[in-house]
């Protein structure tokens, strides 16, 4: 019997769809790219260079069984439907499928939803439409120019200072680091000096002297115009304000690996990864659902199919003043495509609450992040009122203000995860005098631009226009892996791999990795979607620039020594040097291929600290103190037999040399001032206990 054969990306997305169909369809899983380019050719590069640059595409290895499978349903299939991830990259996909596959006469629909929910994916089923040839072109171009930037300077790199890859958006991004730390260490402090004046139950700032904005550049400015300060302040002004305070946009890719980084300590690795999860489907009480819609998009657009019982949930659970007004979102940015709604949940009645038991912790903090960034992103605005009092004392303006939350609105709901500085004046009268409990001077000092966190870089790339937001995640995982940065207090710092990196590429390669260059090729490959642009001519033009410049580079780039130990190799005598693999640092001999000696690396073994306590489990071994190596316990101190493996013993507590009364096994020191017994679930015995 024929068969309707779906094809999906993910394992996870195939078991929630096929619980949406009927008997007659069966979902497979291509489990991502089933091909890829081919590293045969001119340089590795997987094309035809004579021949417009055609590519050649192998099937990636790891897939073999996967596309073996998916032949053998195809045999029994009546119609295919390619229904991978509605973006650049789920279309190149399912051109891949078709072509691998060879559907030829077999009616094959292209089928994209945006959610997955069993009326988005039945409506899906209903509309589908052909492979966008234009998006498969750009998808190939962006790949195409990768695989040639990053073959020809990975190569070159790791010949010439050893870095171990480069790439347009990887290298670009690397860039804005390294740029950052060399501002960084050009910056020079400044000395400055502010003055406050501390009345009862509040502060004022000096702002003004003699109507002009004010530098205290040192300790003796200050002083001079300290002395010129009378007893008595006058309050000049009293003025009262209200504002109101809007509600932010719904997610999109950008914004949420943001905000999940500044709020809740994800990495965007992470972030993307949760989204994932959410987006296909998660299991709950009787039923498989995606909670959220795609989490690739760079639009802040949400539906009416969304908006209208949104605005319902509002009013029912808030009440009729909390109900906003619908946004007009429009496309924002040189490089935003707006083909998908915001981030947000599939059904405004499912929220945190009620699915949190099904989820796991981090699951739960990200989908009630993104819930309640949406619903808030529909209600009205806070307003706050803000005082300001303004002092004069002769020539000095001092300005002293507080914020009140006059009307909660959108932070009803999201506002745990902003900060609103409140605060209050006291009752004071306009063009009395009041006298200060000190005026106080303080010495600070100007600081260097802040170094990157991985909120603050994600921005920076996404107003850039530095790669996509699907990119962004993979991009800094990728310059992570590299050891091109490291990490401290949650901000980027440039290695010296890292910054030679840069160095280099910018000396010989300053046109491809700049920023302007990065964003204007995201500009082009848009263009090639509309047709507006021709992928060989694209193609075609950078190549013939491109390659010049890497075989100058070949040329002209210095080749680092290496690093010599001062030993020489005991099989053949040529010096040893340092080499790097994946594994980390070793020592080897200088003359390799030819000689292949490597040194082993000797390790001591650890001091065995025993406690003298013999054990009572076996009776031949001693208990001494480990350190666990693995797992949540990793880096703590346990105690065990010493005659592992035969006696497994095993104690998390000090042991005191005596046998528990209750059944014979060792007492053990809880760390807390008591001694229990080693089987304290079975036991149970503590020190004050009696025997019944």
């Amino acid at each position: 019997m024929k068969t309707k054969l779906v094809i999906v990306e993910s394992p996870s997305k195939s078991k929630t769809i096929e619980q949406y169909l009927g008997d007659e369809y069966v979902v497979l899983s291509s489990k991502g790219h089933i091909r890829d380019l081919a590293i045969s050719g001119v340089g590795g590069l997987g094309l035809d260079i004579e021949n417009n640059y055609a590519p050649k595409y192998v099937i990636i290895k790891e897939k073999k069984q996967v596309v073996k499978e998916l032949k053998a349903a195809f045999k029994n299939a009546s119609e295919i439907y390619l229904a991978t991830d509605p973006d650049r990259e789920g279309e190149a996909i399912s051109w891949h499928l078709k072509e691998v596959l060879e559907i030829g006469d077999i009616p094959s629909k292209r089928v994209i939803f945006n959610e997955i929910t069993k009326s988005a994916v039945i409506k899906a089923f209903e509309n589908p439409r052909e492979i966008d040839l234009g998006l498969v072109s750009s998808q190939e171009t962006r790949r195409i120019l990768d695989r040639i930037i990053g073959f020809k300077l990975s190569k070159l790199l790791q010949n010439k200072i050893k870095s171990k890859s480069a790439g347009r958006v990887q290298s670009a991004t690397l860039k804005l680091i390294v740029d950052k730390e060399k501002e960084i260490q050009a910056f020079n402090e400044e000395e400055y000096w502010k003055v406050k004046a501390e009345f009862q139950g509040f502060t004022a700032d000096l702002v003004k002297f003699n109507k002009k904005l004010i530098k205290l550049e040192n300790e003796q400015v200050t002083d001079e115009l300290l002395a010129t300060l009378n007893k008595e302040f006058l309050i000049d002004s009293i003025d009262v304000k209200e504002r109101k305070r809007d509600a932010k946009l719904p997610f999109t890719t950008s914004a949420l690996q943001q905000e999940a980084s500044i709020k809740l300590g994800f990495s965007s690795q992470k972030t993307m990864l949760l989204a994932q999860k959410l987006y296909e489907g998660m299991d709950l009480e009787n039923e498989t659902v995606g909670l959220i819609t795609y989490m690739r998009t760079d639009s802040a657009r949400l539906s009416n199919v969304f908006t209208s019982p949104a605005y319902k949930y509002i009013e029912e659970t808030y009440g009729k003043k909390y109900v906003g007004k619908a946004k007009v979102v429009t496309k924002k940015g040189p490089n935003v495509q707006d083909a998908h709604e915001a981030i947000r949940p599939t059904n405004v009645f499912r929220n945190p609450a009620s699915v949190n038991r099904f989820l796991s912790k981090d699951e739960s903090a990200l989908y009630t992040l993104i819930y309640e960034r949406t619903i808030s992103s529909l209600m009205t605005p806070a307003v706050i009122s803000t005082k300001t009092v303004e002092l004069v004392n002769n020539k000095s303006l001092f300005k002293a203000t507080a914020q009140d939350l006059v009307f909660d609105g959108y932070l009803k709901l999201y506002g745990k995860y902003e900060k609103l500085d409140l605060g209050e004046l006291p009752d004071l009268v306009a063009k009395s005098t009041i006298v200060p409990e000190s005026v106080d001077k303080s010495q600070h000092f100007t600081k260097h631009p802040p170094r990157f966190t991985e909120a603050r870089l994600i921005k920076e790339m996404e107003d850039l226009g530095i790669g996509r937001p699907s990119t962004y995640s993979q991009t800094i995982t990728t310059i992570k892996n590299r050891k091109y940065v490291s990490i401290k207090e949650k901000k980027f710092i440039p290695t010296e791999q890292g910054t030679l990196t840069i160095e280099k590429l910018d000396e010989f390669f300053g046109q491809i990795i700049s920023v302007d260059y990065t964003a204007r090729m995201e500009r082009v490959l848009d263009e090639i979607t509309t047709g507006e642009q021709n992928q060989t001519d694209i193609i075609s033009k950078f190549y013939d620039a491109f390659i010049p410049m890497v075989d100058r580079a070949n040329k002209n780039m210095d080749k680092i020594a290496p690093k010599y130990t001062g030993e020489d190799c005991p099989k053949c005598g040529s010096p040893m040097v340092e080499r790097t693999s994946k594994y980390g640092t070793f020592e080897a001999c200088s003359d390799f291929p030819n000689c292949k000696y490597i040194k082993t690396k000797e390790y001591e073994k650890p001091v065995v600290v025993t406690t003298g306590v013999k054990c009572p489990k076996c009776g031949k071994g001693e208990i001494v103190e480990r350190t666990a190596k693995n797992g949540r316990n990793r880096g703590k101190k346990f105690y065990a037999c010493n005659n592992f493996p035969a006696c497994k013993n095993m104690l998390f507590g000090l042991p005191t040399g005596e046998l528990c009364p209750k059944c014979g096994s060792l007492l053990i020191d809880d760390n807390k001032g008591g001694v229990i017994c080693q089987e304290t679930k079975k036991c149970g015995y503590k020190v004050e206990d009696k025997i019944s």
